[in-house]
């Protein structure tokens, strides 16, 4: 019911094409995905990728395989990606991510930091302006 009175007319109004995804993958590995990106310097790109890959077409995030074509698609190596995420060369950077949103209450996206202060999911711009002047 949500995302029929509030998440299609807010992407509608932004542009932003939504659609609610037929699964719910286990998202740390698409996070050491995006921790991965960072450090290659296509942290935003690999953001957008899996924004697309799980809002608007449903793909499982937390495949390796669907991560690794994600990474080809923004021109890096798919079998580098591949081995990070084996290893899990980038987990202590998302735990450490996890544990600071736990810290400051967050419990889910998109999620507000302002002056130790954390809120989660889509807010009002009055709930903005009250957590700016917290």
């Amino acid at each position: 019911m949500a995302w029929i009175k509030s998440i299609y007319p807010m992407a509608s109004k932004l542009g932003v094409t939504m659609r609610m995804p037929s699964i719910a993958p286990r998202t740390r590995l698409a996070h050491e995905a995006a921790a991965w990106a960072r450090s290659q310097g296509k942290a935003e790109a690999m953001t957008d990728a899996l924004f697309r890959a799980y809002f608007e077409r449903s793909l499982d995030i937390g495949s390796p395989p669907v991560l690794a074509g994600l990474a080809a698609g923004i021109g890096l190596p798919s079998e580098a990606i591949l081995h990070s995420l084996e290893i899990h060369d980038h987990l202590a950077e998302v735990l450490a991510d996890e544990e600071q949103a736990q810290q400051y209450g967050l419990t889910g996206v998109p999620a507000f930091i302002w002056n130790g202060h954390g809120r989660t999911g889509v807010q009002t711009v009055k709930s903005i302006e009250d957590l700016l002047h917290n």
